[in-house]
């Protein structure tokens, strides 16, 4: 996996580029689970660039190491491997506050629309677990550049505190897809309703849906929580959403 580097508020960051056979198209931003940047990142931008388009897939735990020091060094497909994973990557979720990747975030698209090829026009982003926040935060905080945002598995999209990612759609224009796992503890329907609800009152183009019997993590080939057909939904309603908006 061939990386470069990218200069961001702290420094520099790892990323992985990905581009289309004919080198050009419009750009989009990958925005990584918490497991890391690793092949399986790269395997799903090459083929969202094999629809036309630059991506762009930051390390986005820069802060606490490199994609080798932050990623897994197990078989996340064997019992007890994820969960072991997780128990040492939740506390780099949670140390990715609002207030660090919200100046980060400016420099990934700044670093996107500087990488030949990328088209003049709108980007899109598109994220899965906490990366779906991500997502979100790129269409609120620049709504004149990104069109499109997809949000896939993600968790505390809608939460109680000020910084909620929701709490920012007043601010898109983009047109949304969220595809949510089943029965998802970090975000209940509960949640996923309320998201629906900000989306409707701001008249955001979205689809919003649960996919019945996907678990969280549902697009990951490479750990025990891998559905084929949620993964490919997944890929089907990205695919549309940037190619209507991009």
């Amino acid at each position: 996996m061939d990386l470069i580097e990218i200069d961001v508020p702290t420094g520099t960051a790892e990323a992985y580029v990905a581009r289309p056979e004919l080198g050009g198209g419009p750009g989009v931003l990958f925005f990584m689970d918490a497991i890391g940047l690793r092949p399986q990142i790269a395997e799903m931008c090459d083929r969202i660039a094999s629809w036309g388009y630059v991506v762009l897939a930051p390390n986005v735990f820069h802060r606490d190491g490199d994609v080798d020091a932050v990623g897994p060094q197990a078989d996340l497909r064997q019992p007890g491997e994820r969960e072991a994973f997780f128990a040492e990557a939740m506390p780099r979720v949670g140390r990715l506050t609002s207030e660090l990747a919200v100046p980060d975030i400016a420099a990934y698209v700044a670093a996107l629309r500087g990488l030949e090829g990328v088209a003049h026009g709108p980007i899109g982003a598109t994220g899965y677990c906490m990366g779906a926040r991500l997502s979100v935060r790129a269409a609120t905080g620049h709504p004149d550049q990104v069109a499109a945002a997809g949000g896939f598995h993600g968790g505390g999209l809608v939460t109680a505190e000020p910084d909620s990612p929701h709490a920012g759609l007043a601010l898109a224009r983009a047109a949304f897809v969220f595809g949510h796992a089943d029965n998802d503890g970090s975000m209940p329907p509960e949640a996923v309703a309320a998201l629906g609800e900000t989306l409707e009152e701001h008249g955001l183009v979205a689809r919003n849906e649960v996919y019945p019997g996907a678990p969280h993590g549902y697009s990951m080939a490479d750990t025990s929580m891998y559905d084929e057909g949620a993964a490919e939904r997944h890929f089907d309603e990205l695919k549309e959403l940037l190619d209507r908006t991009l």
